[in-house]
């Protein structure tokens, strides 16, 4: 029973994280109907970054960790929010009147051109977080010791799908993407400015990713050029076993994912956990395949 709570506690950090970088996925689907296979390369520039401005400028050094931290995670999100701006400007909005494929091969570009310049810039190798950062002490809940800095994962990913939910579904601008989602010519008519609402949605969208980019750096403690291609396909995975579009299932989806990896790792063989994870995909979209918070549409006649 202990192992099994340990898992679980592991498997909602990594799924918190799978989480965010889905949030990505289906905000531009939701609203676009595009996938945006550049998403898990800016998690991986969120990453990189993070490493960047802690080495160079200190911040826990000056700032004490957790204001440092802190202060790192919002240049990190503003930063990874302004590249993704860009690259709906530079990569996507030109062919928005074009057909579907054009764009699909335009995201396709920009994953490559993002990977390959991080791996020019920072090299091919491994490189490493500082090691003492975080805390390494274990809290005790229910009589098992649970690490502190995996709690703090899952709070600061709780926080942020919170506080994302909460802005598309109480504040006037969140109404305005969810009318672009539903009909971008309707919404229109009704006064919205669509262009700018599709450019929130690449600043907020990429502004997650890289936040989930720093918390991999800080947990795992090393970070790779490629690491977006592996991160982005389990949150896309997410996204599609939560219901590609729907925001809320997105976050399911994520902490489900990484639950079931957790455990399957745990208890089949951690060389499968993988295919049990596209296995329990598989199985849902059988029976729903709408994806479990997704919703059917109805046709138009």
């Amino acid at each position: 029973m202990e192992e099994f709570f340990q898992q679980l506690t592991n498997g909602l950090a990594v799924g918190g994280i799978y989480a965010l970088i889905a949030l990505g996925y289906t905000m531009v689907y939701g609203v676009l109907k595009l996938i945006n296979f550049a998403h898990g390369d800016l998690f991986t520039i969120g990453a990189y970054l993070g490493l960047t401005l802690l080495t160079s400028f200190g911040l826990t050094g000056h700032l004490g960790a957790v204001a440092g931290v802190l202060v790192l995670a919002i240049m990190v999100q503003v930063l990874v929010a302004l590249i993704g701006y860009m690259l709906e400007r530079v990569a996507y909005r030109p062919l928005r009147q074009s057909p579907r494929l054009s764009a699909v091969v335009s995201a396709l570009g920009a994953s490559i051109f993002f990977q390959n310049a991080v791996m020019l810039v920072y090299g091919a190798r491994f490189q490493v977080y500082p090691h003492d950062i975080l805390p390494t002490t274990a809290i005790n809940l229910f009589g098992l010791d649970v690490p502190l800095v995996r709690i703090l994962m899952f709070l600061t990913s709780v926080v942020l799908m919170l506080g994302l939910y909460f802005f598309i579904q109480k504040t006037k601008t969140g109404t305005a993407i969810r009318a672009a989602a539903i009909d971008q010519g309707a919404a229109k008519l009704m006064g919205i400015n669509v262009n700018k609402v599709i450019s929130l949605v690449f600043l907020i969208g990429p502004a997650l990713g890289g936040a989930a980019g720093l918390m991999v750096g800080l947990y795992y403690g090393q970070i790779n050029f490629t690491m977006g291609w592996v991160y982005g396909l389990k949150a896309f995975t997410a996204a599609i076993l939560g219901g590609i579009g729907n925001i809320p299932g997105a976050m399911v989806g994520g902490l489900l994912l990484g639950v079931i990896e957790a455990l399957g790792a745990a208890y089949i063989s951690i060389a499968w956990k993988d295919a049990i994870a596209f296995f329990v995909l598989i199985l849902i979209l059988i029976i729903r395949p709408t994806g479990l918070l997704g919703e059917r549409v109805a046709d138009k006649i």
